[in-house]
């Protein structure tokens, strides 16, 4: 399977492309990080972003996308900048008919390091270790979409089975005469 996680932000949107299987060896595809200026309007640094991961969809490929499900922070205004971002990717991907997963910062947290509480560091540092890679991604937010990216990829097989059997147990029973 083939993952592009994205790390959605105005200002620094984290893009990795991670491709591989549960229980193997995973490789990195690429990695990066999509810029705006802080100091253009809104509008002008969505259509950045969209045209930074239209172009890694273009150049990967992917057959998912993951981004990181957007949480409440104290600043309301660096959220709503996240969300706008994080639609962005989904629409990219939608757009395509790419299936979108959405995992939080501590589910991502939890299958890369083993805690939901790790730190930026320790993510970084297991994102190396897991893709046997030289240097820990820079910045966090190309580590962190790489950490979203593998997340998927472990937990996909599980999300499926769980979907299935929710829409087994969903539908409708034969009826009988």
């Amino acid at each position: 399977m083939r993952v592009l996680g994205v790390d959605p932000g105005l200002t620094r949107c984290g893009i990795g492309v991670v491709e591989g299987v549960a229980g193997r060896p995973l490789t990195m595809l690429g990695v990066g990080v999509v810029r705006t200026p802080a100091d253009a309007d809104t509008p002008d640094r969505l259509v950045a972003v969209e045209r930074g991961i239209e172009e890694w969809l273009d150049a990967h490929r992917p057959e998912r996308v993951a981004v990181e499900r957007v949480f409440s922070q104290h600043n309301v205004r660096t959220v709503m900048g996240t969300a706008q971002a994080s639609a962005v990717a989904m629409l990219c991907a939608a757009r395509r008919g790419i299936p979108v997963a959405l995992h939080t910062p501590s589910e991502v947290k939890a299958a890369v390091t083993g805690t939901g509480r790790a730190d930026k560091a320790q993510v970084g540092a297991m994102v190396t270790r897991l893709l046997r890679l030289d240097t820990p991604p820079k910045p966090a937010d190309a580590a962190d979409a790489l950490a979203l990216a593998i997340c998927h990829i472990w937990r996909a097989p599980a999300q499926n089975r769980l979907q299935q059997a929710v829409a087994a147990h969903r539908a409708p029973k034969g009826r009988t005469a």
